[in-house]
């Protein structure tokens, strides 16, 4: 099948064209603010390069978050364009799932994260066995304390989130655990995993419905419930008060 991937749940704007499993062309730019600008003459050029038009492909395959409400929201809205004008199916991929294709067949856990809110982080836990990728959870967002409390064995780390947190969360880490960094060429959300990720699904007859949305994250209840008594236990300083004249 020749699919047609798009990644754009970071600043990091990826499109890429596969054979199977063999990568045609791909292109990646920052497009931080701008995918609404960049993306459509991005897969213009790639398929112009190819000498292909949309009616050549065999399908779509689109990165769907968590990651930059924008970003997110304009690839959906482009692949739905695309899907409704040719019909091909499209594989609707979550975003930390793609990203573990990054480090396909490693024998460790993988632990993809993302950059969300001021001090926060999108992670999920996954497991390569026999050949495929297993969920060993849900999507979160959190602190990098809260990722550090999932990590009980030997674990590869990659994404924008680990680059900018990995000294907090391995400080962070209980006894026993194991973590290391994905290879620099691993470590970024790819419109090749997408399209890789994308390729699985729709061979397993998964191609995405008639309606399909953003996957935002929300923090779960036990997280706010620990943040809000955690700034109860805070000192509380108040200035003092100014002398009557």
């Amino acid at each position: 099948m020749l699919l047609l991937a798009i990644e754009t749940a970071t600043r990091r704007q990826s499109v890429a064209l596969l054979a199977e499993q063999t990568v045609l062309a791909r292109s990646e730019e920052d497009a931080e603010g701008s995918h609404a600008k960049k993306l459509i003459p991005a897969i213009d050029r790639l398929l112009a390069a190819n000498k292909l038009a949309l009616r050549d492909l065999g399908g779509l395959a689109v990165s769907i978050g968590p990651g930059s409400f924008t970003g997110l929201r304009v690839g959906l809205a482009t692949m739905l364009a695309f899907r409704s004008v040719t019909g091909l199916p499209l594989a609707a991929v979550p975003t930390l799932e793609a990203m573990a294709w990054n480090v396909r067949g490693a024998a460790e856990a993988v632990c993809p994260m993302l950059r969300a809110r001021t001090g926060e982080l999108y992670w999920a836990l996954f497991q390569w066995r026999s050949g495929r990728l297993e969920r060993l959870g849900e999507d979160h967002v959190g602190s990098p304390l809260m990722v550090a409390r999932c990590i009980h064995g030997p674990t590869i780390a990659l994404g924008d989130g680990w680059e900018a947190y990995s000294e907090e969360i391995i400080r962070c880490l209980d006894p026993g655990a194991a973590i290391r960094a994905a290879p620099a060429e691993a470590m970024a959300a790819s419109a090749v995993s997408v399209g890789l990720a994308g390729l699985a699904m729709l061979e397993r007859g998964e191609a995405a419905g008639a309606t399909i949305s953003p996957r935002y994250i929300q923090r779960a209840e036990a997280e706010l419930k620990w943040t809000r008594e955690r700034k109860q236990k805070e000192p509380q300083f108040r200035k003092p008060a100014m002398a009557k004249q």
